[in-house]
């Protein structure tokens, strides 16, 4: 069985960063282990939350994995809350990555605007982790930041293949644009792979409602898929249908919880896919 680790938030109640990750790789058949950034009451989008900061808990972590000679076949990343963070982990891949797809969704903003926290200052650094990436997931607010030009939306995909070749230049060997919305009631996902210099896009049936966390559905599913050995493409076509199952089966559910979709209902139809 591959090992593969993450690094990103958890929150106690709220299906995002590793409430979601832990279980959809898991059930896709990999191990996944864990490096907690932070820990949070529930996530952002409630009216409250405590957050408690772990940055300083990451070196002695990686250090003590090291020692016990601990070897990973992928490494994840989430959301990272701080240069200081993006600077250890940085550390991380140079210290695990050797032989590790190396996968970073830089999360840090979305509808045009960085969250709470980051600045242009912060888009730069993730731009240089990114770098060290085989496969980056950004939006295209984040692709927009990295690349230090001001928010647009995209006027075709042609664009976005134009996007995602100039961020592959300053690095990432596979570059996907995720939230990409086509006219006709459908949402996907537009890749550039560099080392092979090709596109691909894939898309599938979007609702009327957007939620919390649906990136972070993708991401995982897209990161598992790579582990079992999928190709980039098929990968990334998996990740989008099971994201817009999961919306589906939420939008359908008279009792969904708001703070995020229902992709534990949707696990089955995630394994029977990939048999």
């Amino acid at each position: 069985m591959k090992r593969m680790i993450t690094i990103q938030d958890i929150s106690c109640v709220g299906k995002c960063s590793l409430t979601v990750a832990l279980p959809i790789i898991s059930a896709m058949g990999t191990e996944a282990s864990v490096i907690p950034t932070a820990v949070l009451s529930n996530h952002t989008a409630f009216d409250s939350f405590t957050f408690h900061d772990l940055t300083e808990e990451i070196p002695p972590i990686a250090k003590t994995l090291k020692e016990q000679g601990m070897d990973f076949s992928c490494i994840y990343t989430g959301y990272l809350g701080s240069e200081r963070q993006l600077k250890i982990v940085s550390d991380f891949i140079d210290d695990f990555g050797e032989n590790a797809t190396v996968f970073i969704d830089p999360v840090m903003g979305d509808f045009g605007r960085l969250y709470s926290g980051f600045d242009e200052s912060f888009a730069k650094k993730m731009a240089e982790l990114c770098a060290k990436a085989d496969v980056i997931v950004p939006n295209l607010t984040e692709a927009c930041y990295m690349l230090g030009e001001p928010f647009h939306q995209l006027e075709d995909e042609d664009e976005a293949k134009d996007i995602l070749r100039r961020l592959c230049a300053l690095g990432a060997k596979c570059a996907v644009m995720t939230g990409m919305i086509q006219r006709d009631g459908m949402m996907g996902a537009v890749m550039y792979d560099s080392v092979n210099d090709k596109f691909f896009s894939h898309y599938a049936p979007r609702t009327n409602k957007t939620f919390h966390g649906t990136g972070d559905v993708f991401a995982s599913c897209c990161v598992g898929a790579l582990c079992r050995g999928l190709s980039i493409e098929d990968a990334l076509t998996l990740a989008v249908d099971f994201t817009s199952e999961c919306a589906r089966i939420t939008v359908e559910d008279p009792d969904a919880r708001w703070y995020g979709v229902n992709f534990e209902t949707a696990i089955p139809w995630l394994v029977e896919r990939i048999k």
